[in-house]
């Protein structure tokens, strides 16, 4: 039985792509070279996939840039349905309900991370030893952009500041939806773009 050869166990999606960039320099026909290219680009792909399905531990920069830009897509609509109002105020009067809505939230950002499996999320280094990082900063997000833009856009005045805090609990319940899927969903690039238009500027054959 033959023994697998040594050389090729430190191999990386890198490599992979360099030597195909080195056969596309040396093919003939443009057919070859278009050939190639489509190579690389199912390449690109796979390794895409690969890295999308590897467990996510760290929350960083990156993560909390894509929490906020997840939480003002989501919520943005929110920001200027005057339903808000309504149902902030009902809350205020209703503050076991507002307490069963913030569960929900937090129930609802820790489901999708956690449960839902779009992706393996793990905890790191959790705060105490026991509160995962992940969703306090996707909630404490949400909750700062839903307060920033409804106070920059005129939204809530806080002249009645119990009111106007259940009306941005509103906002943040969907924020908080956005912002956890904003964070899971778009993965870490651990390659280059394979998919990129050729660095040559010469994809005339891919037409």
């Amino acid at each position: 039985m033959s023994q697998p050869d040594e050389s090729l166990e430190g191999t990386t999606i890198d490599d992979v792509y360099e030597q195909l960039e080195t056969l596309e320099e040396t093919v003939d026909t443009a057919d070859e070279r278009t050939e190639v290219r489509r190579t690389m680009r199912l390449l690109g792909r796979l390794s895409h996939n690969a890295a999308v399905g590897k467990a996510i531990t760290k929350f960083t920069r990156k993560d909390k840039a894509e929490a906020f830009v997840g939480s003002v897509v989501i919520g943005l609509p929110m920001l200027v349905e005057d339903g808000v109002f309504s149902i902030g105020a009902f809350l205020a009067t209703h503050p076991a309900l507002l307490v069963a809505n913030l569960l929900f939230t937090v129930g609802l950002v820790v489901g999708i991370l956690y449960v839902a499996d779009f992706r393996e999320v793990q905890i790191h280094d959790p705060y105490f030893g026991a509160v995962p990082r992940r969703p306090v900063w996707v909630l404490l997000i949400a909750f700062s952009t839903a307060a920033g833009l409804m106070t920059l856009w005129g939204r809530v005045a806080w002249d009645e500041p119990w009111v106007n805090c259940c009306q941005v609990s509103v906002v943040f319940t969907a924020m908080a939806l956005g912002g956890s899927l904003g964070d899971i969903l778009p993965g870490e690039a651990e390659h280059r773009p394979i998919d990129a238009p050729d660095r040559r500027g010469d994809d005339r054959d891919d037409a």
